[in-house]
């Protein structure tokens, strides 16, 4: 082994585990994204509220959710820490938010 390698290695190294760790971070936000629309869908369809928080307590634990009514649309945003780096070498705050358009009725005729 020579001593180029013996120094430049620790970088690569470095360099690997960060992309790792962007790579899950981007990995959760986009299962964060996918959650916040799924639980906005269920309560535009008239899902019970606890059902959709249970659901989305059990896909990602350590969410916090917030409903808010927007119009004719149920929107859900969803807020989480996140691990950045294979050990943890810190916390980001990813959100999400998604909306869908509530049951209307239809006329018959």
């Amino acid at each position: 082994m020579t001593a180029e390698f013996a120094v430049v290695l620790p970088g690569v190294l470095l360099v690997l585990a960060l992309c790792v760790g962007a790579v899950n971070v981007v990995a959760q936000q986009v299962q964060l994204a996918s959650l916040a629309s799924s639980g906005a869908r269920m309560l535009a369809r008239g899902d019970d509220s606890a059902t959709m928080r249970a659901r989305i307590a059990a896909a990602a634990p350590g969410t916090t959710v917030d409903e808010t009514p927007d119009g004719d649309f149920a929107c859900v945003a969803l807020e989480r820490r996140a691990r950045f780096g294979p050990i943890g070498l810190g916390t980001l705050v990813l959100g999400a938010r998604g909306c869908a358009l509530g049951a209307q009725e239809v006329p018959v005729g």
